[in-house]
């Protein structure tokens, strides 16, 4: 089973958030907010925040450039994940992804689906890499994104988890681009 080994220091890790809407504003961004609250609970670093129109190329751009930026660890999306016409986060995900984590959707899948049963099925909530840097789309409502955090991204986010996580092969995410 999974623990946290007392014996290792928290590093905190830096985040940023995007909530994809075609209608949220910076006031009323439960999901958003629901994720910025529970990062810096944890310890994490708010590095930058947005909301970004259900547009695949502006998604896919804001995701680049973050993921350029030495400042940003991790990238988390919330919204637009869903089977709609305006659902495009998914596939603005996968436009930059060097790698898929595609366990993390199952992950995601199997955790929803104690929540709200089959409704799970609905969900597209993804997980990948760019240039070092981790990125996580998830669902757009403030259950899902509460869901990802408290289930899996808090543990997979914290050095102490075991038996492993994320933050201790950061140093590794982009070793295939060094010389030999």
């Amino acid at each position: 089973m999974t623990t946290i080994d007392a014996s290792k220091d928290f590093i905190p890790v830096r985040i940023a958030v995007m909530t994809v809407s075609d209608t949220r504003t910076p006031e009323d961004d439960k999901s958003g907010n629901t994720l910025v609250d529970r990062l810096q609970a944890a310890g994490h670093i708010l590095a930058d925040r947005m909301i970004l129109r259900d547009e695949r190329s502006a998604i896919s751009e804001q995701l680049r450039a973050w993921c350029a930026s030495p400042d940003i660890d991790v990238i988390l999306t919330t919204g637009g994940t869903g089977l709609t016409g305006r659902d495009v986060t998914v596939e603005a995900h996968r436009d930059v992804y060097e790698k898929e984590i595609e366990a993390f959707g199952t992950v995601f899948t199997i955790v929803s689906m104690k929540k709200i049963g089959t409704s799970a099925v609905q969900s597209r909530a993804t997980g990948g890499v760019l240039n070092g840097t981790y990125l996580f789309a998830l669902p757009g409502s403030p259950g899902a994104c509460k869901d990802a955090w408290d289930e899996i991204l808090v543990l997979q986010l914290d050095y102490r988890h075991r038996p492993c996580n994320f933050v201790e092969i950061f140093p590794r995410l982009d070793e295939h681009k060094r010389r030999k």
